[in-house]
Parts: C-alpha cells; sequence; structure tokens
C-alpha cells in the first residue's frame, strides 16, 4: 500500500547504502541515473535535478508472478510462475489505485513519447538485469523490481531517479521472502566479505 506502516529505527540508512551500492554498480555499467554521492552515516545522498513524468510514473520489472499482477491476472497465471522481464507502467495516483497505462496512452497524455517510453522500457529492464545477476550470485532471486525515471533538468536527458533499496523490490532466499534490512545485510555483507578476502 501507498501508506507508512510504522517507522524502523535504522532503515533509511540502510536503505541508503543498498540504493548506494546498486546505483554505483550501474554507473559501471553504463546506465544514466541522477547518482552523484551518498553519505551513509549522515543519511544523504546528492543527485542530479531531475523531474518526474506527468504527476510520476512507476516502472516495474517482473520475473516472477506476484503481488498484483497475481491478482490481476490470476486466471492466466499460476504463482510465482516465470514472467521473463515483463514491463509495466502505472500512473502514480493513489486516488486511482496506481492504474496501469500503456504506451499509447502515455504519448496520447502527453507523459512520455514513444521513442522515450522504449528509451524507458529498455533502461529499466537492463537496469533490473543487473540488479537481478548480483542478486542470482549471492543465492537470491529477484521477484520484481519498481523503478521510476525522471528528465535531467538541465539537458532533459533519461534518468533513473528515486532510490534502488529493499522497500522497491520483492526479492526472495529460496521460499523465504527477504524483509528490507535481511535484503541489506545478504548483498552488503556478503560483498565487504569478498572485498576483505581480496585484499
Amino acid at each position: 500500500a501507498n501508506t507508512v506502516g510504522l517507522a524502523v529505527a535504522g532503515a533509511g540508512r540502510a536503505g541508503l547504502r543498498l540504493t548506494q551500492h546498486f546505483f554505483e554498480r550501474l554507473q559501471v555499467a553504463g546506465i544514466p541515473t541522477h547518482y552523484l554521492a551518498a553519505d551513509p552515516e549522515k543519511v544523504s545522498m546528492t543527485v542530479r535535478p531531475a523531474e518526474v513524468f506527468g504527476s510520476g510514473l512507476e516502472v516495474i520489472v517482473r520475473y516472477r508472478a506476484v503481488g498484483s499482477f497475481l491478482r490481476r491476472y490470476g486466471a492466466y497465471v499460476s504463482e510465482g510462475q516465470p514472467l521473463d522481464g515483463f514491463v509495466e507502467m502505472t500512473l502514480k495516483d493513489d486516488a486511482r489505485e496506481d492504474p496501469s497505462v500503456s504506451e499509447d496512452a502515455l504519448a496520447i497524455l502527453g507523459i512520455l513519447s514513444k521513442a522515450e517510453y522504449r528509451t524507458v522500457k529498455h533502461l529499466a529492464r537492463r537496469t533490473a538485469a543487473i540488479i537481478a545477476d548480483e542478486l542470482r550470485r549471492k543465492g537470491l532471486d529477484l521477484f520484481d523490481l519498481k523503478l521510476e525515471f525522471g528528465r535531467a533538468i538541465d539537458d532533459g536527458k533519461l534518468l533513473l531517479i528515486d532510490e534502488l533499496s529493499g522497500g522497491n523490490m520483492r526479492v526472495y532466499r529460496g521460499t523465504q521472502l527477504l524483509d528490507p534490512f535481511e535484503l541489506t545485510k545478504a548483498v552488503l555483507d556478503a560483498t565487504e566479505d569478498n572485498a576483505q578476502s581480496c585484499r
């Protein structure tokens, strides 16, 4: 849901550490993002200014049929069925329960041109593939991932924005869904242990 149910001490710092980790991996891979730097101790991130599409557009990459996809299409798919990086977009609109929106509708509404839609879809799939591959190497499975893109204020370039933490991805270890803290620990502790063993 789009509401805050509780506050958990340390959640912001843990989320920022994971966001920093993934944005830095994506930078190396050539994905254009708004990320410039982060300081988890100060719980701060420096980014390029960007504007969202319309009032906000969520881009979801799905590898397994779970969540709202399963609720909508449960007559045609089984829970956990592979989806091969299926991309869908939804408008950020709580009152209308974040409706799905098509390429044609985005163009007609003036939110994204068809060329921009194709670029965002391509970047979303590349981003998710990079994250899924890293998680797989740690024995984890990415089921789905919610991304947000925008236009850089200075030059209009399309950028991955927002965050990349346990709050916007569904990750499993075997049959266990990892909460954001468990995911941060599983990704970063293994990475830090490997870095120390290489010294």
